[in-house]
């Protein structure tokens, strides 16, 4: 079986691809950016952003939508998590945190699938803290400060794809393609 992933992020494909070879899933990459409504619920952004890619895209297709969500900032990042990586990153996050002693926060993954006809969305959430400093050389964007354990993503390089927040969402989204066979 062969599905289409929307995303410009390559770590986020290789990510995808590999998890959907243990499903026997083919991942195609359509590599390209997309116009993301901004909102407080990352649910609604994935369907919306996904509406909106298939008055473009006709064969099915899906994309992933992601967020840090840190409890003591009241789920900031959140929804905003890209926006925010890009211009104050781990470090601005590691400032935000300062002298803060709840450090919990969970990383939240939307799938959004068009399947021809309609949306279906599926998530998964990995639970963490927020280090003290960034860790690791692996994986990217928010894994050098994301605690999960007594590691970083960083820290875990391609363990990571056994327990993150993607994995438990495209498990769910796979479990379902492969239940339409």
């Amino acid at each position: 079986m062969k599905v289409y992933f929307v995303t410009s992020n390559e770590g986020k494909f290789r990510e995808v691809r590999e998890i959907g070879k243990k499903y026997g899933i083919e991942i195609d990459w359509i590599r390209r950016k997309y116009l993301e409504p901004q909102g407080s619920d990352l649910e609604e952004i994935a369907r919306i952003s996904a509406q909106l890619l298939a008055e473009e895209i006709k064969e099915p297709f899906f994309l992933e939508d992601s967020g840090l969500f840190i409890e003591a900032l009241k789920g900031f990042p959140g929804p905003y998590s890209s926006y925010v990586f890009k211009t104050i990153g781990n470090e601005g996050i590691l400032k935000l945190m300062e002298g803060v002693e709840d450090r919990r926060a969970y990383f939240l993954a939307v799938i959004a699938f068009w399947d021809g006809e309609k949306v279906l969305t599926f998530k998964g959430r990995v639970d963490g803290k927020i280090a003290r400093e960034m860790r690791g050389d692996k994986g990217f964007g928010f894994d050098p400060i994301f605690e999960y354990g007594d590691r970083t993503f960083a820290e875990m390089g391609e363990e990571k794809n056994e327990v993150s927040h993607r994995r438990r969402a495209l498990e769910s989204f796979f479990e379902y393609l492969k239940s339409l066979k």
